[in-house]
Formats: C-alpha cells, structure tokens, sequence
C-alpha cells in the first residue's frame, strides 16, 4: 500500500489526490492519499504532493505547522516529492522573493510569474523526458526556473525556459499536471 500525501494547506489538493490515484492505478498499486494539514503526517507517507497557490502564504503556514523540517527529512530519506507552480518555488532554494522561506530542495531559482498575470494564463504541449508523447502543460500564473545549478537537471522547457526539473526525488513543475486528467507526471514523479 503506498502512502501518498498532499499539502492542503492551500492549492489544487482533491485535484493532486485523483492523479496520485490514477498513476497507481496505472501501475496495480493501492494507494491511500492522505491531506496534510499539520504535523505528524508526513513521517508516514512515501509520497508527497506540493500543490501551486500563493508561494508566500505556502510557505509561512509549512514552517508555521511544523510541516517544513517534516518535508526535509521525507527528501533526505529520498522518499519523492512533485512540486507544482507555487509548490516549485517553495521547493527552490531560491524564490527571488523575500517573503518566501525556500525549502532547498531544488538547485534552482525562479522567477514568480514569469509568463504573466492570471490572464495571460495558457496551455501547451510539452515534451518531458521520460515520457514518449507530450504533456498538455497548463500554465496559471507560472513561476520559470530562472537559473539551474549543477544538481537539478532540466526535464522539460517551454520557449527554450525550464518548465520542469528533477533533483534526486524531486521533480519541480512549473504547469499544474494535476488539471489534465492525465497521470504520468504523478507517476513520473512517484514511481
């Protein structure tokens, strides 16, 4: 039985919990989703998902409940991570904005926003390495990986910009895979 978790403290979380069931459904897993609210759940988890939202408001809460150091030690057992929009820049080690606590899980840094505001919000098809056909990307408000360092490694771009990256059990997405009814990124990250 794998135990999959989602940070609910803000984001697209019954969205993240359906596709963390498709992927293992794909793969004859059982899984079970858990919400993550507090802490003291995700010790128990083998997964977990950190869904897009406001970065700001994500981070002050993960260190507030006592989630974020939880976060780090589930990374440093190598226990993956999928980081999505908002998620991704919680998970860099450099927001490039000061109201955010990175958690430094990423060796990147990003850009809040970077292909505009709400509106300017699109969807594209992306190739991912790992993946034989594209991925529908869609783009709300999203971040970009502004600048990679040597351990993250580029999974994917769109218009030549990192949309996609992977450090150790890590993948960081600038698109939110969790609104496309398609579960490879999910399964990518966690199996």
């Amino acid at each position: 039985m794998l135990t999959a978790g989602v940070l609910a403290v803000q984001g697209d979380v019954s969205e993240h919990a359906a596709a963390i069931r498709r992927a293992a459904t794909s793969r004859d897993r059982d899984c079970e989703v858990r919400e993550i609210r507090s802490s003291g759940v995700v010790p128990d988890c083998d997964a977990l998902a950190m869904p897009g939202g406001e970065s700001t408001t994500i981070s002050r809460l993960l260190h507030r409940e006592g989630i974020a150091p939880e976060v780090r030690e589930h990374v440093d057992a190598g226990k993956p991570v999928l980081a999505t929009c908002a998620g991704l820049i919680v998970a860099s080690s450099d927001a490039n904005d000061d109201r955010v606590e990175e958690l430094g899980l990423l060796d990147v840094a990003v850009e809040r926003n970077a292909f505009g505001r709400q509106a300017d919000s699109f969807e594209a098809p992306l190739t991912v390495d790992e993946l034989d056909d594209p991925f529908h990307g869609v783009f709300i408000r999203a971040p970009v990986v502004a600048d990679v360092g040597p351990d993250a490694e580029v999974l994917a771009r769109w218009d030549g910009r990192p949309v996609a990256v992977r450090q150790g059990p890590v993948v960081g997405t600038a698109f939110h895979p969790e609104l496309t009814g398609d579960g490879r990124i999910h399964d990518l990250a966690f199996f």
